[in-house]
């Protein structure tokens, strides 16, 4: 890690989980979801430090032993209704109580949050990001190019829903006219990985969409949320084929154009701005993969 100590990565990982128990601790090709996402974030240029907010004795010493540091979190914002951004808020709120007592000029002691410029939100239940497209995200922000960009998978997928009356009713596209799959646009998915964030903006909107929000857009082959065994179980058989002997997903860059202007030349690395324009479907290698599972939205992780 190697940038000017302005940016923070929080990994929330409680450690109750209705859908797997433990679900922060098992392993995913040899490794525990929790140290995988500190591993990623160490293997990044641009991220000076990363925490894990807990409350579970376990996670803490898996993430010390990681390398993060480990914010313990009260039991109020561990439960199953707290949000993933109280906890955020928590772990800033903790670490600017440490700044402010490591601080040794008692000028400096005051209420004011010493926070990160920048603050990172990994989620431990992504078991495949990319410490590339994580530097490339927290770069359009550190550069004033955008106050958030968070990961999201490109996908051609026909979406339906059902109406009260239960019947179905085409969401992204016209039923009369069905184009070929790889004819069509591509959308993108959130896929719940990593949210990049200016801090300050977080802690005046206290929600993770605000200002100038961008895509990076991510290899949809990793784009995986561990939520319930079948997950798991799928992220673990892809592990030996996305996992790179550094650790890192194999997800060449050719493979995924990243911007509007350089996409058509095949060489993008940046982020999609989260507009209504699109980027053109022949400019996008097609994958024939199912979409993975979406990511989780609710809740605290």
């Amino acid at each position: 890690m190697r940038s000017s100590g302005t940016v923070v990565a929080v990994v929330p990982a409680r450690a109750g989980s209705k859908g797997i128990p433990g679900k922060n601790l098992r392993p995913v090709g040899g490794r525990s979801l929790v140290r995988r996402a500190v591993e990623a974030a160490l293997r990044t240029e641009t991220i000076d430090t990363v925490v894990v907010s807990t409350d579970g004795d376990a996670i803490a010493a898996e993430a010390t032993a990681a390398g993060a540091m480990v914010v313990r979190r009260p039991a109020e914002l561990a439960g199953d209704e707290a949000t993933s951004e109280s906890a955020l808020l928590h772990a800033l709120d903790a670490l600017a109580t440490t700044s402010n007592t490591d601080q040794q000029d008692q000028h400096d002691r005051n209420d004011q949050h010493h926070d990160p410029e920048v603050l990172v939100f990994l989620q431990a239940t992504s078991p495949f990001i990319d410490p590339a497209d994580l530097d490339a995200a927290v770069r359009r922000v550190l550069d004033d190019h955008a106050d958030v960009v968070f990961a999201a998978a490109p996908s051609h997928a026909f979406l339906w829903r059902t109406d009260a009356q239960g019947r179905a009713v085409a969401v992204n596209h016209d039923a009369a006219v069905r184009p070929r799959r790889q004819d069509r646009e591509p959308e993108y998915r959130e896929t719940g990985a990593f949210y990049v964030l200016r801090t300050r903006g977080f802690r005046e909107h206290r929600h993770r969409f605000f200002g100038r929000v961008e895509l990076a857009v991510v290899d949809p082959r990793g784009a995986i949320d561990v939520d319930d065994p079948a997950d798991l179980a799928l992220a673990s058989s892809l592990a030996h084929t996305l996992d790179r002997p550094a650790g890192h997903p194999t997800t060449p860059d050719a493979d995924r154009p990243t911007t509007r202007s350089a996409a058509a030349s095949g060489t993008a690395r940046w982020p999609l701005a989260a507009t209504t324009d699109r980027v053109p479907n022949a400019n996008l290698k097609p994958h024939t993969n199912a979409d993975p599972h979406p990511s989780q939205q609710n809740g605290t992780p």
